[in-house]
Order: structure tokens, then sequence, then C-alpha cells
């Protein structure tokens, strides 16, 4: 009989062993590196796929093919490193540790290339840095002393915007639910801006689709319409462009691909540095998209500054640059409002404020420094729209020693030696006047009241709409005047009764002469109800009736008002309960009469009378 091998073995011993036969050489043992086989067609390929993932990578970044621009050398570096990744992947660097080391040894060139890339950026901002620029920073904004009394003479009291951009958006939201074709398929963009047109405050929203599967659905058509805040009366207009032009907004930032605002610009200007665009109307009320072009005054990335704007029709995409000198001057250009975004415009006087007497002055010795306050609005004068800001001490006290206000469209940039409580502080004291209430107040806008500058604020509510007004006084922000529309009974009436008090309250304090007179700068309290009776007069001038029996009816609560939809020959025809209180007395299959407005071509149309017949 055969022998039994020899069984005494150490299981562990035999393991290591087998280990070591297979074992995979750490990279310092590679002493030779070896060249992949067909490194010619994998070179090749390489650039292939790199040219691809380029070109995906450049339409979803889109970046400015300009050196002053950040975005162009990341996309170069993002580019290199692709190169690499995809080199290792196509000679198997992840399996192989030689092509490992190969890929390794070979991307010395490709790093050294990010290298110089980060040294010119490096170097860019180092040459543009604050520390070194200092005044050329502080001449990036000039700045002229003003006097407010005269360059506030005309601003009418009854005619400075009532909304702001919150109060406003909410208004729009309230009218895009009355509209029952726009309300389940768009919502109202937050970013609105404020324009003069025709002589009046207002500010214009695009629309938005409300959701990817709203954006498939709709975006051959385009956005369909914009809203139109009037900041003095609160009405809002839905400006349907279908109607009015014959076709949607096909180009926006609420789009995809190339109907994109900015991608679809790239192309267009493919070195531009583009800035956030705004959303306009010209006097005709056709939509225009208002981008500045930006540059790098200062080094390679320092001293951000506006070079010209590009205009772009909202409807067919066609756009237009224009030099900013040009849209100083020419007065064809005029209805272009905002080219300077408030943001630049504080960033610009910041540097101003800190630097004019050099970067260490504004770290340690701080002589003269000063910045612009926390917050801004907005101002309509001379035909343009200004930002008014605050100026304050560096270390933000709760006074300020004076105001700037800055042309959007020109730069123009004022001085005024006007000091006093800063605007939060005067939001303060307004809202403590009606704390019984409970009212938020709007950010101020400043006027002149009796040659006093004066802050003038709206109260709001829970629903953010407009349920009063105040006026604090600049110099002394315990002089208050406020109404309110629970206690006067009407918008015109709350807003007079504020002037009267503040006037009264100025008075007992002897900051103005006992012959001061509110009744100056009252507003016509018969105005607005003859304005009303005069635009009601004009709808029904050019209004159409329609007569038949009612064969639906529908009815919905907005904002607080309850709206009858009632259908009659196949449309619905609506209207309020309180313009209208007979429809709570109308039943299916009563006969009426209905009168609407000539334009209307909706589904759902507003109705001017609904009478019983």
């Amino acid at each position: 009989m055969d022998k039994m091998p020899n069984m005494d073995y150490d299981a562990d011993e035999v393991i290591e062993n087998f280990k070591s036969k297979f074992k995979w050489p750490k990279s310092d043992e590679v002493d030779v590196v070896v060249k992949p086989p067909g490194l010619a067609l994998k070179l090749l390929v390489t650039s292939v796929l790199t040219v691809i993932a380029a070109g995906v990578l450049y339409y979803s970044m889109f970046p400015a093919l300009n050196f002053k621009s950040s975005e162009i050398y990341m996309f170069v570096m993002a580019i290199i490193a692709c190169f690499v990744a995809i080199f290792a992947l196509l000679i198997g660097a992840r399996t192989k540790i030689e092509r490992k080391e190969y890929v390794k040894k070979k991307s010395i060139i490709p790093l050294i290339m990010i290298g110089v890339i980060l040294l010119v950026m490096i170097v860019g901002w180092l040459v543009g840095a604050t520390l070194f620029r200092a005044k050329s920073y502080s001449n990036l904004m000039k700045v002229e002393n003003s006097n407010f009394t005269e360059d506030f003479e005309s601003v009418n009291y009854d005619e400075v915007p009532r909304l702001d951009a919150a109060t406003a958006k909410v208004l729009a939201d309230q009218q895009l639910g009355y509209l029952d074709k726009y309300k389940s398929q768009y919502i109202v963009t937050a970013n609105s801006t404020q324009i003069n047109y025709k002589g009046r405050p207002v500010r214009v929203a695009y629309l938005e689709y409300a959701s990817i599967l709203k954006w498939f659905n709709n975006t051959k058509e385009g956005l369909p319409a914009y809203m139109l805040i009037d900041l003095v009366s609160q009405k809002v207009e839905v400006v349907n462009c279908v109607e009015k032009f014959g076709e949607g907004m096909k180009y926006s930032p609420t789009e995809h691909f190339n109907e994109l605002l900015l991608r679809h610009l790239r192309f267009q200007y493919p070195t531009a540095i583009l800035d956030t665009p705004n959303f306009e109307v010209d006097d005709n009320a056709h939509p225009y998209w208002i981008t500045p072009v930006l540059d790098k005054t200062i080094g390679l990335f320092g001293g951000t500054d506006v070079k010209g704007v590009i205009v772009t029709d909202a409807l067919k995409g066609g756009s237009n640059y224009y030099a900013i000198d040009k849209v100083r001057s020419d007065k064809a250009l005029n209805w272009i409002d905002v080219v300077y975004n408030e943001n630049l415009i504080i960033q610009q006087y910041n540097y101003h404020g800190k630097l004019s007497n050099g970067f260490w002055n504004s770290i340690f010795f701080q002589n003269d420094v000063n910045i612009a306050s926390s917050g801004s609005g907005n101002i309509a004068l001379d035909d343009d729209v200004w930002v008014y800001t605050g100026v304050t001490s560096i270390e933000s006290d709760s006074s300020n020693f004076g105001f700037i206000l800055c042309n959007q469209r020109t730069k123009e940039t004022r001085y005024y030696k006007n000091g006093g409580a800063t605007e939060v502080s005067a939001m303060e004291s307004a809202q403590d006047a009606v704390q019984n209430y409970q009212y938020q107040a709007t950010f101020p806008i400043l006027l002149d009241i009796e040659g006093q500058p004066t802050y003038f604020m709206s109260f709001f509510g829970e629903k953010y709409t407009i349920k009063g007004y105040a006026l604090v006084n600049l110099a002394d922000k315990t002089i208050v005047g406020r109404g309110v529309y629970d206690e006067e009974g009407s918008d015109i009436k709350a807003l007079n009764a504020a002037v009267e008090n503040y006037i009264n309250a100025m008075k007992d304090k002897n900051i103005v002469g006992k012959n001061a007179d509110a009744d100056d700068y009252k507003a016509d309290e018969n105005a607005e109800a003859q304005q009303e009776s005069a635009a009601g007069s004009k709808a029904e001038a050019k209004s159409e009736t329609v007569e038949g029996a009612i064969t639906d009816i529908k009815t919905s609560v907005n904002d607080g008002n309850t709206v009858y939809y009632l259908q009659v020959d196949g449309k619905y025809y609506y209207i309020k309960v309180t313009d209208c209180m007979d429809v709570l007395l109308m039943n299916k299959g009563d006969k009426v009469k209905v009168t609407y407005e000539k334009e209307s071509k909706d589904s759902f149309i507003p109705a001017l009378k609904i009478e019983k017949k």
C-alpha cells in the first residue's frame, strides 16, 4: 500500500507562499516604464474624445473666450484634465501598474501647463489687488456733490413708488392667479426690473415655467405674457405678447438648450463677459433683454465696469451691441433704464469711500473712510431710474452722514451731505408708529417735504398687501407721520393723512414754520374716482355685449375677493362680487347681458358689467 503524503503543513505559510507569487508590485518597485502598444492610435482616439468632451463642456459652461474671464482658465484646465483621464483609461492604467507609471511620467507636461495657468491667474489677481491699486479702484466711480432741494424739487409726493420688489411680486402673483390658462403653467419671476414706462415708475416681471414638464409642454410657443406692475396705482397689467405681437418670448433665463438666454448670447458674442440680463420694455411695450457687457479695468480680473450693452429682442432673439457712451448719449436708447446693476454700483461706491486715501488708511487710520449703508432703493428722477443708498462710517453706525444717488443708465453719481437716521432705523420708527397693527415697512425712498429730507415708505400686512404709508424725518427719526387704510378708509386718504400728520409733527418740534400747509402735498382725493370713472367709460366705449342664458356658474376666491364665472354662449365671463352684487342672485338658465372689452379673446373673459334680462 502506497504511503500517505505528509499532511503536516502550516496553512498560513501556504497562503503567504501563494500570495508572494502573485503579488502586485508597488509603484516604487517598478523600475521600467513600458510604452503601451498602439500608442499613436490611442493618442488619436484620446484627442477625438477630448474634443467631444470639450464641446459638451463648452455648451454647458459657455465661458467667455476672453483672457480677462476666470471661466476660460477653468475651462482650459478642465480640458487638460479630461485629456489625461481619457488617455489613462484607454491604455489601462487602472489595471496595469506599468501603464499607471507611464501616465504619471507623461503627465508632467499637462501638470506644467495647469501650473502655468494657475500662475497666470495668481499674478493677474495680484497686479489687480486693492493692496497695490487702491487709487485705481477709488476712481472707478466719479462722485459729485449735489444739492438735495434742487434735485428733489421735481419729485412729486403722490407719484413716488408705493411698492417695493417683494410687494410688487405678490400683486403680480395674485393677478396671475386670476388667469386660469396661465396659473397652472407659469409662475412670476422674483427678478423684476424697475423702469420708467411712459413717465410712470413700474416694475416689469417675466414669467417662468412652473416645472420642467411645463417647459416641455409650452417651450415651442415661448412665454406668452409678462406682468407690468404700476408702482403708484398698484395695478397690474398682463401684457399678452401673443395677442399684441403675434408670438411669445422664445428666449429667456427660464429656457433650456439654445433658447437659454445667456447661451444664446454666448453664441452671438463669444468673447463678451456678460452680466445678469435685465428684462425691460420699450415705450411700445415690446419686451427686450438688456445685458451689460463687462470689462476688467484693473489687472487681469479686477476693476469690474460696464463697457456696453447687448439689447436682445425677447421674441425673435436678434441682438445689437451698443458701447456705453452711445447708451448714455443716444436719445433713441433713452428707454433703456438699467445698465448698471445695484450690486455693482454699491461695490464701486464702497471702493471710492474706502480707498480714496489708500489701502492702509482703510485698514488702520480710516480717515474719511465711508461705505454704503445696508440696503438700497430706487427713485425715478429726470426720466431715469436712480439707485439710492445712505452713506455711513465703516463701523456701520446707526446713522448716515449723507446719501448718494446713482443713475442706472449712465452711472452719474451724486452725493448729498444730509445726515440722519439710517434706512433701517427709519423703518423701525415707522413700524413703532403702527405696532398695534404689526405692519412691516418697505425699504424707504427719500423725498423733499418742506425742504426736509424725508423717508417715505409703505406698510404691508401678512399677505404683503399695502395697508398704509409713513413719513419719517431724516434728521430726527422721532418725527413720524402715518396713515393707514383701516382708519382712513381709502388709499388716497391714508396717503394724505400721513403727510398731514408729518407736517403737524414737524410744526410741533419747530422744524418748519406754522404756515407750512399739508394741502401743498396732498393728492386729490377725487382724482382717483374720476380716473376710474374715465377708465370705465373708455373701456365701455370699446366694449361689446353678448346676450344669452347662463349654462354654467363657477366661483373662486382670489385674495379675499369672490369671483363669479358665468358661461354664456360657450364662453366664461368673470366678475368680482364687489363690482357686481347682482351675480349673487343669478342662476343657471337666467338670461343675462354681458358687457366686455372688444380686445378680449381668452377663454375666460373679464366682464365690465353683467345685467339680468
